[in-house]
């Protein structure tokens, strides 16, 4: 699944590429007829981001909310449109270019109040200029839950990936497991900074970089990572343990960031 700083990077992309063109929405897929036909030959108003959600503004309120999931993908063409390439649920073509989404889990044309409810449920996100860190900060104080759970569930802090999870945890100290509810005030502020901090370098660079001052790497996805998928801790030296969280690998530096104490029967 994306990352929140990989939805806001093709936000800020499309914006700059439809905002304020009239655009042409089809379905080439055959799945999203229906939708594409209410909004084909409508003005785009704007687009943008809220966590992992991208919103496709048109006139007249209704917008197209699209959510990539485990398994959809943006291709940005420039035209002449090519053909299709695969199961392209929408096409969106604008003067210059035209974005494909391929496989993803949400694809739905919302009016106003639709959009409303949809915001409503996602938690505050790093990257936007109105987020509200104190939902985020609430929320966690009073939870038992672990707080490697807590900051990727998009309920209560948006944006926030798993391989990013990984590393602001390492970054701060703190394990995983870690309830929230002990957790200090101060430390949470750090993670939230933190988070900040890394997905505006992941929304500037188009790649996830944790590690301080270093470039992109150059594989496939770009990423220079501390200990996510790495054997041995870069601070201590010691072998990074894999450990599971609701079904997604997480790793963790057991001497970086100590295991909390076992709560008393």
């Amino acid at each position: 699944m994306p990352e929140g700083h990989t939805i806001h990077r093709a936000a800020r992309d499309h914006h700059r590429l439809f905002a304020g063109s009239v655009l042409a929405v089809s379905s080439p897929q055959g799945r999203f007829s229906e939708g594409a036909a209410r909004l084909d030959e409508r003005r785009c108003t704007g687009v943008e981001a809220f966590g992992k959600h991208l919103i496709y503004r048109f006139e007249g309120g209704d917008v197209l909310h699209v959510h990539l999931g485990l398994f959809g993908r943006i291709r940005k063409r420039r035209l002449p449109a090519p053909d299709p390439v695969g199961a392209v649920r929408v096409r969106l073509v604008g003067d210059t270019h035209l974005v494909d989404i391929n496989g993803p889990t949400i694809c739905e044309v919302l009016d106003p109040d639709g959009l409303s409810a949809v915001v409503a449920r996602i938690g505050p996100d790093v990257l936007r200029a109105d987020a509200d860190p104190e939902r985020a900060f609430s929320r966690i104080a009073r939870s038992r839950t672990g707080i490697g759970r807590l900051i990727m569930n998009q309920s209560v802090m948006a944006g926030i990936g798993n391989i990013y999870r990984t590393e602001i945890l390492w970054r701060q100290g703190i394990h995983p497991d870690t309830p929230g509810r002990d957790l200090p005030r101060a430390a949470l502020e750090r993670i939230w900074a933190d988070a900040v901090h890394l997905l505006e370098i992941g929304v500037r660079r188009n790649a996830i970089v944790t590690i301080d001052d270093a470039p992109p790497g150059k594989g496939r996805y770009r990423e220079r990572v501390n200990i996510f998928n790495k054997d041995v801790c870069p601070a201590c030296g010691g072998a990074i343990a894999r450990i599971e969280l609701d079904a997604r690998r997480a790793f963790v530096c057991p001497a970086c960031q100590p295991a909390p104490a076992a709560a008393p029967d």
